[in-house]
C-alpha cells in the first residue's frame, strides 16, 4: 500500500513540476511579447501583461508545494544544530512542520473565502474571472500541505 501512495505521489507533484514549467513559459512568451509589442509595433496589448502576472503567481504557488515536498523551505538549520547536541533536533522539526501545516490550513481556509469572494469580478483584458487566479492561494496551499506531510512521512516517520 505505502508503495502505491509514493508512486501516487510522485506523479502528482511530476505533474505539478510540469504545469509550472509551462505556466513560466506562457509567462516568458506573454511578456515577450508585451515588449515586442509595445516597442516594436508601438501597440502594446492589454492582455499580455495580465497573463503575465496570473501565469506567475500559479507558478508561485504551485512552486512553493514543490519545494515543500524537498523540505527546501522547513530548514532552521542552526537552531537545530544547536538542539541536536541535547537531542532535541527532532523535536523542533515536528514542531516546525506543525507550525507550517497549521498555516497552510488557515491559508488554505483563507484562500477558499477569497476566491468565492472575487467570483463575479473579471479581469477585463483576459474577459475571465478573477477567481481563477485568486484560486492559486487556496490550490498553492492545499498542495504545500500533502507536501509537507509527505516530506514528513518519508523523512521522520520512519527514522523515530
Amino acid at each position: 500500500m505505502g508503495s502505491i501512495i509514493r508512486r501516487l505521489e510522485h506523479h502528482i507533484f511530476q505533474f505539478i513540476s510540469w504545469l509550472a514549467q509551462l505556466l513560466l513559459w506562457v509567462a516568458v512568451a506573454a511578456g515577450f511579447y508585451q515588449v515586442l509589442s509595445r516597442f516594436v509595433l508601438q501597440s502594446p496589448a492589454a492582455w499580455s501583461e495580465a497573463l503575465t502576472r496570473s501565469s506567475i503567481i500559479w507558478v508561485v504557488m504551485l512552486g512553493i508545494a514543490l519545494a515543500f515536498r524537498e523540505g527546501s523551505m522547513l530548514g532552521v538549520d542552526a537552531l537545530r544544530n544547536k538542539l541536536n547536541e541535547y537531542g532535541y533536533g527532532r523535536i523542533l522539526e515536528h514542531l516546525v512542520l506543525l507550525i507550517v501545516a497549521a498555516f497552510l490550513i488557515f491559508l488554505l481556509w483563507i484562500g477558499i473565502n477569497m476566491t468565492w469572494r472575487v467570483r463575479f469580478q473579471t479581469m477585463p483584458t483576459l474577459g475571465v474571472s478573477i477567481s481563477w487566479v485568486y484560486a492559486s492561494i487556496p490550490t498553492g496551499a492545499a498542495l504545500s500541505l500533502l507536501a509537507v506531510f509527505s516530506h514528513w512521512g518519508r523523512n521522520f516517520l520512519h527514522k523515530e
